[in-house]
């Protein structure tokens, strides 16, 4: 039977009083067609048991992500770094914000271990952002994808960044341990970045993803925006060419789903039909791979995704 995102949360209560929204507008009813299974497969509760025992966070469980059970399934996770508590206070997020812990010096190898024995060809890496370190948490990516490395070199890595904003030489760490996918998503339009990610700077991130080719042309960059946040049709278009203009490779589109009342409301529920339009002309503006759903999310399918990149870059370049 199919439920809906909420039901997918560990904990109902309102977590982030601080993220506080009270729209005036009505809460909208969820379509058919971002129902989701329930989790709870012998797979999913041997994934669960992995992570649980390395002591480990996952963005899949603190964002309360609707593919859950889809994933876990398969023994695909998305492994969340440098704690649960983020500094900033974004209004679409389901983390919590506040002063995080020191980081776990056992945490790479932690990760490592959780890696090798999911037996994962592919891993998803990311973190709160961590504005009170000085480098943002970089060598602590990097101390990641190293300890991955050792102990399942067969395994590639995809990494979902903060922005590490004025945190100098912060990429440079992260990029020299060269992780197969950069990931780091702009989020929505930049008209939308006061209310929906007001500490964040839109041309920044998009220097940013720039910078990583700039670096290591070698290396995949993505990056994703969420829709329904009420954005125009034409700003995720101009959004598009900023991203291409960055040489990024990559682009994910999904439906926005507020995680509880206190959050950014849902401004509407973009069809299946519209995401596919919007993949269309992705793919017309020279992206090598578009992934436009509505339950597409950054990790969703990431490991199929990394073999259609390949892919794709070997068919451009022999072209």
């Amino acid at each position: 039977m199919a439920v809906v995102l909420d039901l997918l949360k560990k904990d109902t209560r309102p977590r982030h009083p601080e993220k506080a929204h009270r729209p005036d507008q009505p809460i909208l009813r969820k379509p058919e067609w971002i129902r989701v299974k329930a989790p709870g497969s012998p797979k999913w509760a041997e994934t669960n048991r992995i992570v649980k025992e390395n002591k480990l966070v996952t963005v899949c469980e603190e964002a309360g992500c609707p593919n859950i059970g889809e994933c876990w399934e398969k023994k695909h996770a998305t492994f969340m770094i440098m704690g649960d508590t983020c500094t900033r206070a974004c209004a679409f997020c389901n983390v919590k914000t506040g002063r995080p812990e020191a980081l776990d010096p056992h945490e790479p190898e932690n990760v490592a271990k959780a890696v090798e024995k999911l037996g994962l060809r592919h891993v998803v890496i990311t973190s709160v952002d961590r504005d009170d370190l000085a480098d943002g948490g970089a060598q602590h990516f990097a101390d990641v994808i190293h300890a991955i490395r050792a102990r399942a070199p067969g395994t590639t890595i995809e990494i979902l960044t903060p922005d590490f904003l004025r945190k100098d030489g912060a990429l440079e760490v992260v990029v020299k341990a060269r992780p197969d996918v950069f990931n780091h998503n702009l989020e929505t339009v930049p008209s939308k970045y006061l209310t929906v990610r007001p500490g964040a700077r839109y041309f920044h991130s998009i220097r940013l993803l720039q910078q990583v080719k700039e670096l290591d042309p070698t290396i995949f960059t993505k990056s994703g925006i969420m829709v329904g946040l009420g954005e125009e049709r034409n700003e995720v278009l101009q959004l598009m060419d900023d991203l291409r203009a960055a040489d990024v490779d990559f682009m994910t589109i999904g439906q926005y789903l507020a995680p509880t009342r206190k959050h950014h409301p849902v401004i509407r529920y973009v069809t299946p039909a519209e995401f596919n339009a919007y993949a269309t002309t992705a793919r017309a503006k020279g992206f090598l791979l578009v992934s436009s759903t509505p339950l597409t999310r950054s990790s969703y399918h990431a490991d199929e995704d990394f073999a259609k990149l390949k892919a794709a870059r070997l068919s451009s370049n022999a072209g």
